[in-house]
């Protein structure tokens, strides 16, 4: 399989390194010989606000004023995938809510480096959101989002050709609900990935995330398709869904996972969410996750591997053991110094989990036994949820933030 040309010109200097190992130089890109492009008459958000119209003018190579077309109907994308199918046009495509940052940008980069055509869907999944949580104050941002994609490129002549902003009634036509027990029609689980880390707190969330990407892999049918390591739980479930369920579009080994675009600084995980954040609580107490994983990190790689003939019982215990509380105790410390800077940090999990099944490490090396359980590789993940004390005592929002390292090996 062709390795995924990797982008570095959004990438944060100080991370660019984690990108050098997985990407390789690919020959010169077909020459590109996409749809043509329609103007838009109109379009609006899933706010409902109506926004001013937007086209694209021209196709000079080089320029940045070209604006992805927006479609808005399966129907009408659809159209467009036949003739690009029909042209024997390979498709990347980028799924997404929206609110974009650089980290969404890189994915988009990596497909416009590695495909003849790259389609963006910008949807808010309400299937994914509890009812409790912030599905209603989600940032709904599609003209700086329109912007931001119009001024990609790679190459000459390669650029966002699509982006896909259907309504809820067209992704959803049997009308939803965001209480599980009472929705109606078609949804999609996979079973035996999506209780544990952030199933834990979410027990819903991935019934939502595995729909709507089935829907949107049927809809615009891709040859590949770009996600993000922050979110790499749902990476190992989709990856399954796509093995399971036999997709032909995309097939799993086309499903690209990149590593996490991390603020260049403070090392904390690009999020859309991040911009609930003050920038007190941004800069200075919300990379203390970032910081927790990276202490586990150490302690996993400074417990040496037996040597050759030398016992190894209770090496993958104590490993387990030792990282998890590196990466407890760091959080421990930077919650008490930000209470005293009214800032709240309360930490969901740290946990570690297999590579494969998600199975939790730390339960399965009590349940084997300490002296007989082994382990070379593992998934560090956490979730910690940062709010600011108003002088009233009231809590300000509350915004979870999620990351995670990969320990001796690579997606």
């Amino acid at each position: 399989m062709q390795e995924p040309v990797l982008p570095r010109r959004l990438i944060s200097q100080p991370f660019q390194s984690s990108y050098k190992s997985q990407g390789k130089a690919r020959d010169a890109p077909l020459k590109r010989q996409c749809l043509p492009v329609v103007y838009q008459r109109q379009y609006r958000t899933q706010a409902g606000e109506s926004k001013s119209d937007v086209s694209k003018a021209g196709n000079g190579a080089g320029s940045s004023s070209l604006t992805p077309r927006i479609i808005h109907t399966v129907k009408d994308l659809r159209a467009w995938r036949r003739e690009a199918l029909m042209n024997g046009k390979k498709v990347g495509f980028v799924p997404t809510m929206g609110a974009l940052h650089a980290g969404h940008l890189n994915l988009v980069q990596a497909s416009l480096e590695n495909n003849d055509c790259t389609v963006v869907s910008i949807f808010v999944n309400p299937a994914q959101f509890a009812p409790h949580e912030d599905l209603s104050s989600y940032p709904r941002t599609l003209p700086s989002d329109t912007a931001a994609l119009s001024q990609l490129s790679s190459g000459e002549d390669r650029r966002v050709d699509i982006i896909f902003a259907p309504s809820v009634s067209e992704m959803y036509p049997s009308g939803l609900t965001q209480v599980v027990q009472d929705q109606v029609g078609a949804f999609v689980e996979v079973k035996g990935l999506s209780h544990q880390m952030e199933g834990g707190s979410r027990p819903t969330f991935f019934r939502g995330v595995v729909t709507v990407c089935t829907k949107l892999f049927h809809a615009v049918q891709p040859d590949a398709t770009y996600f993000g390591q922050k979110d790499i739980q749902q990476s190992v479930i989709l990856r399954r869904l796509l093995s399971d369920l036999l997709f032909p579009f995309p097939e799993p080994q086309n499903m690209h996972v990149l590593p996490t675009t991390r603020d260049p600084i403070t090392g904390l995980a690009l999020s859309s969410r991040n911009a609930y954040l003050s920038p007190k609580t941004r800069e200075k107490y919300a990379p203390a996750l970032y910081r927790a994983l990276m202490a586990g990190q150490l302690a996993w790689e400074q417990v040496q591997e037996p040597e050759e003939g030398k016992s190894s019982s209770g090496e993958g215990a104590m490993r387990i053991r030792r990282t998890l509380q590196a990466a407890r105790k760091v959080i421990a410390g930077e919650a008490a110094l930000a209470q005293k800077d009214g800032v709240r940090l309360q930490l969901d999990y740290i946990s570690l989990n297999d590579p494969s099944t998600l199975a939790n490490l730390e339960q399965q090396a009590a349940s084997v036994g300490s002296s007989d359980f082994k382990v070379d590789k593992a998934i560090m993940s956490g979730a910690l949820l940062a709010s600011e004390i108003e002088p009233d005592g009231k809590k300000s929002r509350v915004t979870r933030l999620i990351d995670n390292v990969l320990l001796g090996f690579s997606m």
